[in-house]
């Protein structure tokens, strides 16, 4: 009951937002002498606030959990301050806010519609059963994800092949490793193929970058690594495997595999035409 009522509420404010962002930006679109930051002009020193925001959100959670926790927005807010303030201060507040309207309606409004639907409908794809974790399933998890992440995004896989991946694997007495080449070869490597894969091709493709750019000039690097990647983890999937033998029941019960929400596969399509 509580999250039928908290989502809507959600849907409509992200809505609201959306419109009112767009009243706001057209003016300023249409207008003729719309003021422009070239990048040329901006100092190594001004990635500083975007390294410090990377740096708090790596560091942080395991330096000062309880603080960060509890103040990580005002940290991102600090940082983006950290930006503006003096950008204001240089180029003038006119010139800041068109950049910051510019960028939250064009690039960073579309990319949380993305990141959110994809989220959202591949969330709701569940792959019921038990698999069991030998070095080949594992490794043959991890290709498919791959594959898929340029497809329905690095997100959308991960969110479609991580429950399922952990439940093979949680008999298995080492398994970290699995989360570790399934961050980097799902979450990471295998988005690097279309816009829809990683957040900065898709900035790219929101500024005009073709569509196939990266497939065309991406897929051989890719691969390479890949095959890299998945031959390594092949390898020492199978030491630990033969290492550690069954030392434990495997918890989950033995079922046959299914997939629940399947009809969101056609959502997924619907997000890819659009």
């Amino acid at each position: 009951m509580g999250n039928d009522v908290i989502m809507p509420n959600i849907f409509g404010r992200l809505l609201g937002t959306v419109a009112t962002l767009c009243l706001l930006v057209t003016p300023a679109l249409a207008a003729t002498d719309v003021p422009h930051l070239d990048g040329k002009l901006l100092g190594i020193l001004w990635v500083l606030p975007f390294v410090g925001m990377l740096l708090s959100i790596a560091v942080l959670p395991l330096a000062a959990p309880q603080f960060w926790h509890h103040h990580y927005g005002k940290v991102a807010t600090a940082w983006g301050l950290a930006f503006l303030v003096p950008l204001a201060a240089v180029f003038g507040l006119k010139l800041t806010a068109h950049e910051l309207l510019h960028t939250a309606t064009l690039e960073y409004l579309p990319f949380l519609i993305l990141i959110g639907a994809l989220f959202c409908v591949t969330g709701h794809i569940h792959i019921k059963g038990n698999l069991h974790g030998s070095p080949a399933l594992n490794t043959g998890f991890l290709a498919v994800g791959t594959a898929l992440a340029s497809v329905m995004g690095t997100t959308g896989a991960a969110m479609l092949l991580i429950r399922p991946l952990i439940r093979a694997n949680d008999d298995r007495q080492h398994n970290v490793h699995v989360m570790v080449f399934f961050i980097f070869l799902v979450a990471n490597i295998g988005g690097a193929l279309t816009p829809l894969g990683d957040p900065p091709l898709f900035l790219g493709f929101l500024q005009g970058v073709s569509f196939f750019w990266t497939t065309k000039y991406l897929f051989a690097p890719t691969a390479l690594a890949a095959v890299i990647l998945l031959g390594l983890f092949y390898v020492i999937d199978l030491y630990l495997y033969r290492k550690e033998g069954r030392v434990k029941p495997d918890p989950t019960p033995d079922s046959r595999i299914t997939i629940e929400g399947g009809n969101n596969f056609f959502l997924l399509g619907g997000i890819l035409v659009a």
